[in-house]
């Protein structure tokens, strides 16, 4: 049991009782009320990622900043959004925009931020879930506002959740060494990166493509991270 993603499968769990919850009472919410519930979770997402994002490690701030632009370049070169649209589309022929985009907000929101990577990491090395049981009651709470605005995509976002965050504990379980504190912090500093993207996107604020920028993350986890000698640099 130790080695399986519990602490996930409860999490995914409560999104799904969340987001029941925010279809059925999206009947009762007009338009005008909607928006507003929009706007407050952009307000929100911005906050959050602003403040994930400014804990980067002393040392980290060249390959934040280098992850993140090498990772927006194989993103478009790999042409992951329209990917992942086409994907989205496929498997939930079902759905329509509104689904897709709650689907990829959802995802987002959920799964690259610091209580998710340090939770599912301690999940995996410790075998302690009390973090992510904390993210579930909070992604459960969040979940019946966001499917209140999106419907059903908010859902099946627990589809993604279960590949990402509890294939995060796994490796975290079969890679311990790897996982040092200050890998995590350039994680979850580069998963606020994102976040605040998503803000900007619910606020309209400007288009930032996302789904491009997914592997900033990958390459956050892999580049060789050393405590400089001298601050402010980063040795290879």
């Amino acid at each position: 049991m130790r080695n399986l993603p519990i602490g996930t499968i409860i999490n995914m769990a409560a999104v799904v009782v969340g987001s029941l919850l925010g279809i059925w009472l999206q009947q009762f919410f007009p338009e005008h009320i909607q928006d507003i519930i929009f706007q407050a979770i952009g307000l929100g997402t911005l906050v959050i990622g602003m403040t994930m994002a400014l804990r980067v490690p002393e040392g980290g701030m060249l390959i934040f900043v280098f992850s993140l632009i090498l990772g927006g370049v194989i993103g478009a070169g790999l042409h992951l959004k329209s990917g992942i649209e086409s994907s989205v589309n496929y498997f939930f022929s079902f759905g329509d925009d509104q689904f897709g985009e709650g689907l990829t907000t959802a995802f987002l929101l959920f799964c690259v931020g610091s209580m998710t990577i340090v939770g599912a990491i301690e999940e995996g090395i410790h075998g302690k879930r009390e973090l992510l049981l904390v993210k579930s009651t909070l992604d459960g709470i969040t979940s019946v506002a966001l499917a209140a605005v999106f419907g059903w995509g908010v859902l099946f976002s627990i589809i993604p959740m279960l590949i990402f965050q509890g294939g995060l504990t796994i490796l975290a379980n079969k890679g311990r060494n790897f996982f040092t504190d200050r890998r995590i912090k350039l994680l979850s500093a580069t998963g606020g990166a994102l976040i605040i993207a998503v803000g900007i996107n619910l606020l309209k604020l400007g288009t930032v493509d996302i789904e491009n920028l997914l592997p900033a993350l990958l390459l956050a986890g892999l580049v060789p991270l050393r405590k400089p000698t001298t601050p402010g640099l980063v040795s290879d």
